[in-house]
């Protein structure tokens, strides 16, 4: 394999070399699934879609897994708040979330379980990291994962025990105690005895009496149910890198006694307008929001320009030139009639260029700027081969996949026009041209371009594109 992975484990980039030749074996922690996806979370989605993406353009057979927490706190206090089920309020985001995603070109994982389903197989875990003593039940009812009794707590963020435990005493005083009747104050929850004021639909019967997992516990379990106890590559947002993944490792590993996974990966911390995003600040935004001003590729497109392991600042400024980017692309591919379904070959030194920037850690702005220089050359010389390979290449990243006219016309309505009318204008206007009434002609001209539209008079006829 050529591809090279920066591993959060060992914070350097490695060769990649899978398991079993062929195959991978790929996990992300997807969504809690209470609310809709704001742009952080597509942001992590579109990271792992290009990583999978990859992989597959690669010739491996990839198996990829991203899973829906559907059971947590959030997601029952807003049940409650509105009135419905649990699963009335999942179903309903997980619905949403499919749409929102969908607009912006993220491919559907192979799998995509829901920790309600797997809770039988979080209970056997828990049993087994009880039957080594890494797990205790509290006397509050409960679970609780022994962190000190796991050695190797804190290699995957660079964590001592000792800091860990300096730093929780900074936080809550130096004469601190454990709560909740855990033997340390890093020990975790594998299993959340029920409270009595909560929904029936939010308690689970198990050995240890009715309640619910705990979230890091969901994780192992479907991972490890899915793929297996030792796979290639796990992936999520770098807030998840401490505690969530580290105390995956911990679970997973105590539970098998292998080594969990071989490559962890970790995409940057999103900002808006470089400031972190947050309801309080007013700069808070769901894919939703942006999509009413832009559309699905544009996003994508946008976030494909900043590496996947770089802090990402969104803007409405960044969206614009990227509008202006993609818009540039499309427009060289509109030169060449019927552009060609290519097969890539990687020997052509754009092609291989793009391969080494994503086989090196996934560098799509390095292949975005490939895209650009394909373009140039179609433009320069309207060629069909450069034409094939541009939208070939581009394909691989979710990109270029529209006809050129369609998505250049895209969002005309949105400046109170429809296709039909603009058409029938064009055609007045060529009317009054062969007329010689070249008043009414430049009226219908300068009517269209006040609606945003712009059209372009060639040997063949008029078109027109969505300034």
């Amino acid at each position: 394999m050529s591809v090279r992975i920066f591993n959060s484990l060992s914070r350097q980039v490695e060769s990649f070399v899978p398991l079993v030749p062929g195959r991978v074996g790929l996990y992300v922690c997807g969504m809690t699934i209470y609310d809709l996806c704001h742009v952080g979370h597509a942001r992590m989605m579109m990271s792992f879609d290009v990583v999978q993406r990859w992989l597959r353009a690669s010739g491996l057979m990839v198996s990829y897994v991203r899973n829906i927490t559907d059971i947590d706190d959030k997601i029952i206090r807003r049940a409650v708040e509105r009135g419905i089920t649990i699963r009335e309020l999942t179903d309903e985001m997980t619905e949403a979330m499919h749409q929102d995603i969908g607009a912006l070109g993220i491919q559907p994982p192979d799998h995509e379980p829901r920790a309600t389903q797997y809770v039988p197989q979080m209970l056997d875990m828990i049993a087994k990291l009880e039957g080594k003593g890494l797990a205790y039940q509290a006397d509050g009812g409960d679970v609780n994962y022994a962190v000190r009794k796991f050695q190797g707590y804190g290699k995957l963020s660079g964590k001592s025990l000792d800091q860990l435990r300096a730093g929780e005493r900074e936080l809550n005083g130096a004469g601190a105690k454990a709560a909740d009747g855990k033997h340390d104050p890093l020990d975790f929850v594998l299993w959340k005895a029920a409270k009595p004021e909560e929904p029936q639909d939010a308690k689970y019967e198990s050995p240890y009496g009715a309640g619910r997992p705990g979230w890091h516990i969901e994780c192992s379990a479907m991972a490890c149910s899915l793929l297996g106890e030792q796979f290639d590559i796990h992936g999520g947002g770098l807030d998840l890198q401490f505690p969530h993944h580290e105390n995956e490792i911990a679970q997973s590993e105590g539970a098998s006694g292998k080594r969990f996974v071989n490559y962890w990966m970790h995409n940057g911390f999103l900002n808006v307008d470089n400031e972190k995003m947050s309801k309080s600040l007013g700069n808070f935004f769901t894919i939703r929001d942006v999509l009413k001003s832009y559309d699905g590729e544009t996003v994508r497109f946008f976030m494909l320009r900043t590496h996947y392991r770089s802090p990402f600042n969104y803007s409405d400024a960044g969206l614009d030139d990227a509008r202006q980017g993609l818009r540039r692309l499309y427009t060289a591919l509109g030169t060449v009639p019927d552009v060609p379904a290519v097969q890539i070959d990687w020997s052509h030194p754009q092609a291989a260029r793009f391969k080494a920037a994503m086989d090196e850690d996934f560098t799509t702005p390095i292949a975005v700027a490939v895209l650009f220089d394909l373009a140039a050359e179609v433009n320069r010389s309207a060629s069909v081969e450069a034409a094939g390979l541009l939208k070939a290449l581009a394909g691989i990243l979710g990109l270029l996949q529209q006809p050129p006219q369609v998505y250049l016309q895209g969002g005309a309505e949105a400046g109170g026009l429809d296709a039909a009318t603009i058409d029938a204008l064009i055609s007045a206007r060529a009317e009054a041209k062969k007329a010689k009434d070249f008043a009414k002609s430049d009226r219908i001209r300068d009517e269209l371009a006040g609606q945003g539209i712009v059209l372009k008079d060639g040997p063949q006829g008029t078109t027109w594109v969505k300034a």
